[in-house]
């Protein structure tokens, strides 16, 4: 048996600009585990990765819809980074309300890199301390948490588990992380 059987996450992103190693090392890590990952974007079909926030890369298909998914079916929730995946999600109203949705049932949220600016447009932050790319401390300030330049950072304030990392040479830690929070329920 695996650290993560019978367990489902789901990785949330927008349809162009994710950070491709934000999306597939996190996703490898958790499928290996045993659990079952789905990648919930705006629309069905093609989401285009990218590589260092500039040059195009792989494309990857949602499974679902993210106006089609509940907090219910799933055991936690992933937002990779990327500039612009991570600008067009908070511009989401179906996101902003999934990432809501997973605060307020106590489900751990998973974010990395630019992934918290969808935490700072859904207002969950107060009382929270969290890491992200460096130049997004203002904005989390600014909602309510409290800023830290850590590897990964695991906060349990308000009843629920938020796992934050900075950026792609943070992924094993981020990754490490998601596991045993996601393993411990």
């Amino acid at each position: 048996m695996s650290t993560l059987d019978g367990k489902k996450i789901a990785f949330l992103t927008s349809q162009i600009g994710i950070e491709k190693a934000e999306l597939t090392e996190p996703w490898k890590t958790v499928t290996d585990a045993g659990a079952t990952a789905v990648h919930l974007a705006p629309e069905t079909g093609d989401v285009q990765s990218m590589v260092g926030d500039v040059d195009k890369d792989e494309v990857f298909a949602a499974d679902r819809t993210i106006a089609s998914a509940s907090v219910d079916e799933f055991d936690a929730l992933v937002i990779p980074g990327g500039t612009v995946n991570a600008d067009n999600l908070r511009l989401d109203g179906d996101a902003v309300a999934l990432v809501t949705a997973f605060s307020e049932a106590g489900k751990p949220v998973a974010a990395i890199c630019h992934g918290p600016w969808a935490l700072v447009e859904a207002g969950v932050l107060p009382g929270k301390t969290l890491t992200s790319y460096p130049s997004l401390q203002t904005d989390v300030r600014n909602a309510g948490g409290t800023w830290v330049d850590e590897q990964v950072k695991h906060c349990t304030a308000n009843g629920w588990d938020l796992i934050t990392s900075r950026n792609p040479d943070d992924l094993k830690a981020f990754g490490d992380t998601i596991l045993e929070v996601v393993a411990g329920r």
